[in-house]
């Protein structure tokens, strides 16, 4: 008899729960590792082919691709040449488990979370800040039985940008 976690099933069996808990959980580590920059825990929150739509707000091109890509990215834009300390949340997801991924028969899902983001970073001897409001749109995937973050556009709502009082 095979039971979940039989080595010839390509996927362990797990109930709804057990898979939304885990997309909660890889969101939140994002964050985590993001804001603590450990730039080496990054990329495996992502699947291989992840795409975000999060950086033309900021001017730049209007999505990267790759896990390599997308960590090099995040990291010299908050650990290049001027520091950026940050806090991002994540609040009151909307996750929907949507099914096998057309081509590679994958379990995947989609989100909306709300978020905030604050940074701090210094400017020509002054500290300057950005606090933002928005939605992140994301996509998941399950790989290899863990849930990984496949795409994410970022919509802001409200910035507001400004230099600390010296």
């Amino acid at each position: 008899m095979s039971g979940p976690h039989d080595a010839s099933r390509p996927h362990p069996v797990t109930s709804r729960a057990d898979d939304l808990e885990a997309i909660r959980a890889v969101f939140a580590r994002r964050l985590y590792v993001m804001d603590t920059k450990r730039w080496d825990d990054y990329g495996p929150c992502h699947t291989v082919d992840v795409v975000s739509e999060s950086w033309a707000t900021g001017g730049g091109a209007p999505e990267v691709r790759g896990r390599e890509q997308l960590t090099a990215a995040i990291r010299a834009t908050l650990d290049g040449r001027v520091p950026v300390t940050s806090v991002h949340h994540g609040h009151t997801p909307l996750l929907d488990l949507t099914g096998p991924h057309p081509e590679t028969g994958e379990p995947t899902a989609t989100g909306i979370w709300a978020m905030e983001d604050r940074l701090w970073w210094t400017d020509d001897g002054r500290q300057r800040w950005l606090h933002g409001w928005g939605h992140y749109h994301e996509r998941y995937r399950r790989v290899d039985g863990r849930w990984l973050i496949s795409h994410r556009r970022l919509e802001r709502i409200r910035v507001d940008t400004g230099y600390t009082d010296a």
